[in-house]
């Protein structure tokens, strides 16, 4: 029993404490805080700003809610920023619900909903766009949330959290909420040198404990030997001593074990039998741990216990196998099946792939699988009918609606970006609220939405980034799997890794138990940037705001540890050079003559390759349709005609018909020389190669063309040239002086030359570091250097000093001059000075995205003053459409000579941009794309949703969102200052002519 001082104290404690902002604010709340909550709003409350780095599901958000509260409570206002509209549309309902439509606003980019409210949520783009134009908006701004701001990292838009906060008024209390990081100490570090003082806090505890498996042919097997958690496996004294659950080593030897037999190398062996045989009865996950059947169907559902028990010896029923042919896959119904007998639904099962979501979906409704009753049947068609009761009955088809619908009704869902959006709002409010057991997402549904589940399935440990399949990172995993477990109704959460031909346990222990996530900026100086900071602060000044980086903070602090590196290295290096030494000569002398002669080899045979590719190139520019080509290639004699010529200026593959009747663009990379014209053919009028028929024909034609004439005399004169002969006379110098050479002698040479390439080797490693070391300091700035260079060069950026004679400085000469010019440039723009910007400079200014400079320079054209509405949207989408590379389309007929021509500028210019870029040695400007043109004006004209993407692959979600960036695109256009009135009103109608239909539906409550 406390004593009257300590019971004195405590109630003089809870008198103090019912005076502050936070216990109004928790009076409120159906729950108690977490200490990490009550730390940060504490906090917040004495007038820190704060990061708080937590895992999913923890709660972070209840700390930018009270943020909103203290603003309200001190009659200011408050943004919460967020990175996506889903998430911006979701938090805009919740306060709606809490503080009423009169105090709440929102700003998306193309929508504007009471934005002079006290609380306006918006994408975080939208305040630093409001932050550039000074906007009236930011009087009376006191809190900023800024949510998912681990979101910086992403190499598109993460530049935008940086420059927001590091513009953000000073007076502007800000709180940022993170995913787990491991270097949150480092970002919190920045967070305090920008914005002043900052609270670090960091939590790594789930209050839902999360507990991880592997589902081995429909049988659940925990992945530890131990009974651990996400949060103990994560700690260094658990880490250390973790084992790998015995039972799932077995099943891996015995999979790779029959994976030898099956191809003929080699045979499980006795032992590997006798294990395989032992580990059905190993240790299991038994449904009665989280209650049998019911799988998590809500409060007046069955709602299952979360009694943690283990059955020690019972093999799954749907596990079935023999020792001859083990069934570790299971189709996806079978994997819902054991997870709904496990009762672990509802679940989340992420699948890195769109037509893998929408395939698992057709797969379960095929199956006859349903986890709903009739009563949920009925309640979710209602709620699906009302959300699409407004769409075009005409688009229902194109849309997928039926076969969605059948899903849901069904008790699960896909949910990925591909999808309208309106569709992924039902799925997430169905899910919420219990009717939907089973979603199958991309990792998409991992940034922010709000969809807990009891258990988290990763189909596969490996996606496609874009460019190759990778295995996904331990960030990943934790942010993927930290779906699992909802707070208030579990008391546990399950990740479940799907057994894979070739898994390897110990690998998803590593990524189960590893907490390195860090967090690094993708921070970069755009066109855009750099003339708004210019315009707002000056040069000098705004070199120093962008040296205030999270980027240049992070390559300074990275400098110390390279220092150490170089010492390092020049210790082995000393090493390197006494086990070289010869007592003959000078063996460093005789390496490098070594090094110069094996160059000139290599300079020889790549001198003759270009020339033979250039000759190539030259000769595939000038083929015409009909021509019946001869090429040599890397397997043997290539033989077709030409089909299609590019029109491309800087592509010259025309498009072609092999003998063998397939259709290729040849590439001078497929040809070993110049191609040689060898006859005509006449092509078939109209032939498009579409039907196979029409490609059978022609290569007919083709053969028998061939058949009869020989090749010309001068084909294989045409391939016997050598671009080497240059290098000829210094490979000889150099064999002479290194025969002369007093080491070569040396009967230790070879010994001695392996020292002397480890010497090089680290000498350049260590050249290499020494530039990084150098190169890391002003990074940033110098990168706006370069930047303001080209903005310098097309005029839109003047100096009042060190002008050429056309008034301002500019790159006019080529080769060595134009790199020459560069750093003078970049010299000049580094030197002290009163920047001016041009008209086009102020008109770029109000110009975002990731093309920003090759919009303006095709504005600045005048070409897009003669497109109509029609033509100016399906234009638009060759600056904002980002295709997957293999959708790429190199050339395609467009749909008007307006268009053509301003697609021909649009090359020219990029054309320019690049090399100018490169010069510079800056990130070059992504192509434009041809991909949405035809939809987009297909869906201009007025055309149905069928109609416009008839004949491509595009998802009809994709070009519902690709639609809203368009819109979005024109409407910046619209807004940009000293442009006509007449293309102003031409970008206006082109918005009312794409924002309509799908693109404009909403449902469920979506503000669009």
């Amino acid at each position: 029993m406390s004593s009257p001082a300590e019971r004195y104290a405590a109630a003089k404690k809870r008198a103090a404490e019912a005076k502050t902002e936070l216990y109004g604010f928790r009076q409120q709340l159906s729950f108690e805080l977490d200490d990490f909550q009550i730390q940060a709003c504490t906090e917040l409350e004495k007038g820190r700003g704060v990061l708080v780095a937590a895992p999913t599901g923890a709660g972070k958000t209840v700390v930018g809610e009270f943020a909103v509260y203290l603003a309200l409570k001190r009659d200011g206002k408050c943004f919460y920023t967020t990175p996506i509209k889903a998430l911006s549309n979701q938090k805009f309902q919740e306060f709606v619900e809490k503080y009423g439509a009169d105090r709440v606003g929102l700003l998306t980019g193309d929508t504007s909903i009471n934005s002079e409210a006290d609380i306006v949520v918006m994408t975080t783009e939208v305040l630093r766009n409001m932050l550039y134009a000074d906007s009236d908006t930011l009087r009376g701004l006191s809190f900023v949330v800024m949510d998912e701001v681990h979101y910086l990292a992403d190499k598109f838009r993460g530049a935008v959290w940086e420059e927001v906060i590091i513009h953000l008024p000073q007076t502007v209390q800000v709180a940022s909420l993170s995913a787990t990081v491991s270097n949150a100490e480092e970002f919190g570090g920045w967070l305090d040198a920008v914005r002043g003082d900052t609270a670090i806090i960091v939590s790594e505890h789930r209050p839902i404990p999360l507990y991880q498996h592997v589902m081995v042919g429909g049988r659940i097997v925990d992945l530890f030997a131990e009974d651990v958690s996400f949060d103990e496996a994560g700690t260094e004294q658990r880490r250390e001593s973790l084992t790998v659950n015995p039972e799932l080593l077995r099943i891996a030897r015995h999979d790779r074990a029959t994976t030898l037999t099956r191809s003929g190398r080699g045979g499980s062996s006795r032992r590997d039998r006798e294990e395989f045989r032992a580990s059905r009865g190993g240790k299991a996950y038994d449904r009665s741990r989280n209650g049998g059947r019911g799988g998590g169907r809500g409060d007046d559902r069955g709602r299952p216990g979360n009694d943690r028990r283990y059955d020690k010896g019972e093999r799954g029923n749907s596990w079935e196998a023999t020792e001859e042919s083990p069934r570790f896959n299971v189709s996806r119904p079978q994997m819902i099946r054991a997870l709904d007998k496990a009762g672990l639904l509802p679940a989340i099962v992420f699948i890195f792939s769109r037509k893998g979501c929408d395939g698992a979906v057709s797969q379960c409704v095929r199956s006859g699988l349903k986890l709903t009753t009739d009563r949920e049947s009925r309640e979710i068609a209602a709620i699906v009918d009302d959300a699409a009761k407004d769409l075009n009955p005409s688009d229902l088809d194109v849309l997928g609606f039926w076969s969605w619908r059948d899903g849901l009704i069904n008790g699960f869902a896909a949910h990925h970006a591909g999808m309208l959006p309106v569709f992924k709002e039902v799925v997430e409010k169905l899910f919420a609220e219990g009717y939907i057991r089973a979603v199958f997402a991309t990792e998409t549904l991992a940034l922010g939405v709000n969809m807990p589940a009891r258990s988290v399935v990763l189909e596969k440990l490996v996606k496609f980034n874009g460019e190759e399949h990778v295995q996904i990172t331990p960030g990943e995993y934790t942010q993927l799997t930290g779906r699992a477990g909802r707070r208030g109704i579990d008391v546990e959460g399950h990740g479940v890794v799907l057994w894979q031909p070739g898994t390897d346990p110990a690998a998803v222990a590593g990524l189960a138990s590893k907490r390195t996530y860090p967090l690094n900026s993708s921070f970069r100086p755009t066109y855009n940037m750099s003339l708004n900071l210019t315009a707002q602060f000056g040069r000098e000044r705004g070199r120093g705001i962008l040296e205030s980086s999270f980027a240049q903070f992070q390559a300074d602090r990275s400098v110390v540890g390279l220092a150490r590196k170089v010492r390092s290295r020049e210790e082995s290096l000393a090493g390197y050079a006494e086990s070289m030494q010869c007592h003959l000569g000078d063996f460093s002398e005789y390496a490098e003559l070594r090094r110069q002669l094996s160059n000139a080899e290599k300079n020889a045979s790549s001198s003759e390759r270009r020339i033979r590719r250039g000759a190539a190139a030259a000769s595939l520019e000038g083929v015409s349709r009909g021509d019946v080509l001869l090429a040599k290639g890397p397997r043997g004699v290539v033989r077709c005609v030409v089909i299609e010529t590019s029109q491309s200026l800087r592509d010259p593959r025309p498009t072609v018909l092999t003998d063998d009747g397939k259709i290729k663009r040849l590439s001078p990379m497929d040809i070993d020389g110049p191609v040689v014209i060898h006859e005509r053919l006449r092509m078939p009028k109209n032939f498009t190669g579409r039907s196979p028929r029409e490609r059978r024909d022609l290569a007919s034609s083709l053969r028998n063309l061939l058949q009869d004439k020989r090749p010309p005399k001068n084909f294989d004169r045409a391939f016997k040239f050598s671009g080497s002969e240059q290098y000829d006379a210094e490979i000889a110098r150099l064999q002479r002086a290194l025969r002369q050479h007093p080491c070569h002698g040396c009967s230790d040479r070879e010994d001695h030359a392996r020292w002397a390439e480890r010497w090089w080797t680290l000498r350049k490693e260590t050249d290499q570091i020494k530039a990084q070391i150098g190169g890391r300091t002003n990074t940033i700035a110098k990168t706006y250097d370069r930047v303001c260079a080209v903005l310098n060069h097309y005029g839109y950026l003047k100096l009042d000093h060190e002008l050429d004679n056309e008034g301002y400085l500019g790159l006019n000469n080529p080769g060595g001059a134009a790199e020459e010019s560069a750093a003078t440039a970049e010299a000049a723009l580094a030197a002290d000075g009163a920047a001016l910007i041009s008209q086009a400079g102020q008109r770029l200014r109000r110009i975002y995205g990731e093309r920003d400079m090759l919009t303006s320079l095709v504005l600045e054209s005048g070409v897009l003053e003669n497109l109509d509405p029609e033509e100016l949207a399906a234009f638009i989408t060759t600056l904002v459409f980002q295709a997957k590379r293999e959708e790429r389309l190199v050339d395609v007929k467009l749909p008007s000579p307006a268009i053509h021509d301003a697609w021909d500028i649009t090359v020219r210019e990029w054309s320019e941009l690049t090399d100018l870029e490169e010069v510079h040695h800056l990130p070059q400007t992504a192509a434009p794309e041809l991909g949405l043109v035809w939809p987009m004006f297909h869906w201009a004209r007025g055309k149905d949703l069928r109609d416009a993407l008839n004949g491509t692959d595009l998802a009809a979600g994709d070009f519902v969102r690709w639609a809203k960036q368009v819109i979005d695109s024109l409407d910046q256009l619209a807004k940009v200052p000293g442009l006509s009135p007449k293309f102003a009103k031409t970008c206006r109608k082109a918005v009312d002519l794409v924002r309509r239909g799908v693109v404009t539906h909403t449902g469920l409550g979506e503000v669009d």
